[in-house]
């Protein structure tokens, strides 16, 4: 029952997050709280999230990904301008980038470690896939593409 729940509640979501879309001016983005919904839900019901656990698991998993993203745009800041930076601050921006990609992996697994206390480790390890598909399903949406 809670399963079919969430089923629908992930369905709503996802085909109204759409809708939000294309009722929008161009050039203006989805409804971000609207977004957000649909994501939770989405991976709430594929990862098969215990309200306990949910409870528990957002506030890291929405830490770690601010983090993530923080440091992603950091690391795209880097490529900014390489025409016309010198061959010395080039090689400093390449340390940098590889400074950075080292930190996304201690986060990572700092990340993984906390949420270990709350979810099994098949559930860490479905999380990636998951994220993705929800991206790609959205994507689809967005072209018209259907699920």
């Amino acid at each position: 029952m809670k399963n079919l729940f969430y089923i629908f509640l992930l369905s709503f979501l996802i085909f109204h997050a759409g809708d939000a879309y294309g009722q929008r001016p161009p050039g203006q983005q989805i409804d971000p709280e609207r977004l957000q919904a649909a994501r939770i839900a989405f991976i709430t019901t594929r990862i098969d999230l215990t309200p306990e656990q949910a409870e528990k698991f957002w506030p890291i998993f929405n830490q770690f990904t601010e983090q993530k993203e923080a440091t992603m745009r950091q690391i795209a800041n880097l490529g900014r301008g390489a025409n016309e930076v010198s061959e010395e601050e080039a090689k400093s921006r390449i340390q940098q980038r590889f400074q950075l990609e080292e930190k996304m992996i201690k986060d990572e697994r700092a990340f993984v470690a906390e949420a270990s206390k709350v979810l099994t480790s098949k559930q860490i390890l479905m999380l990636n896939n998951i994220a993705r598909d929800f991206t790609r399903q959205l994507y689809q949406r967005q072209r018209g593409g259907g699920n």
